[in-house]
């Protein structure tokens, strides 16, 4: 298993943070049958990939010993967004890019850790980018290799969480969801309409997925940042995320 660097991370404002170390403690008592966790959303922008990574993030600093895969095969933004490359690459390009993924993982038989990485910093972290584009992920999603490499996530770490397209966009959430213990449901305040996020409820329930928490974001009118408790889970505001978002403490 090779190691990686997230030269990216997000430095977050302290209510932020508070929001998302209550959130990471609500889906600690969910129980320990829930170990494959999706996080996904109704459209694209709403957060969702801010939300795993970070929640991903909290649950291993904590001791959890966690995996993120990056199951957005059609349009990942991960490897880009995060400046994600190898610790022993000295390589200032930024077309260097990391060799395996999640669409090479499914798609060979190599072993699974071919590509897993370790994260430098993050002792418990874990992260399956995906470092390969492709047409028509679903095929992928079908194939008895996906459920395999979940079961092997689910016996090597305490929780997997799956970063998932938008559940209005393609297919791939419900084939998803289908093998996975719960979902997180991520909703941009004042933009995601109220029959939008119903239509995604009930795609989790077609999917026999069961909705562990809706997390409420970018929401205008809290001071506090966090409110709201619901279905197991935990609404909250990061309106640092998107155009705000902040690296290293510096807005970009």
């Amino acid at each position: 298993m090779q190691e990686i660097e997230i030269s990216n991370m997000v430095e977050l404002p302290y209510a932020v943070e508070e929001a998302l170390n209550r959130l990471r403690i609500n889906v600690g008592f969910m129980g320990s049958d829930v170990k494959k966790i999706m996080v996904t959303s109704t459209t694209p922008n709403e957060g969702k990939s801010f939300i795993s990574m970070q929640l991903f993030a909290q649950m291993a600093k904590s001791g959890s010993r966690s995996l993120l895969i990056d199951c957005d095969l059609r349009k990942s933004q991960m490897t880009e967004k995060y400046g994600l490359k190898l610790s022993n690459d000295k390589s200032t390009s930024k077309n260097s890019k990391l060799a395996k993924g999640t669409a090479y993982c499914l798609s060979h038989n190599d072993d699974f850790n071919e590509s897993i990485y370790s994260i430098k910093n993050l002792e418990n972290g874990f992260l399956m980018p995906n470092t390969d584009n492709v047409i028509n992920p679903s095929m992928l999603f079908e194939q008895e290799r996906f459920q395999e490499l979940l079961e092997y996530a689910s016996n090597e770490y305490r929780y997997t969480f799956l970063d998932v397209p938008p559940l209005d966009l393609v297919a791939d959430g419900e084939q998803i969801g289908s093998k996975c213990d719960g979902a997180i449901l991520v909703v941009r305040g004042g933009i995601t309409s109220k029959n939008m996020v119903k239509q995604s409820v009930m795609q989790l329930e077609r999917a026999g997925c069961p909705l562990l928490g809706i997390v409420l974001n970018r929401v205008k009118g809290s001071k506090s940042g966090y409110y709201y408790k619901k279905y197991g889970g935990y609404y909250g505001k990061h309106k640092y995320y998107g155009k705000n978002e902040y690296y290293y403490g510096k807005k970009k």
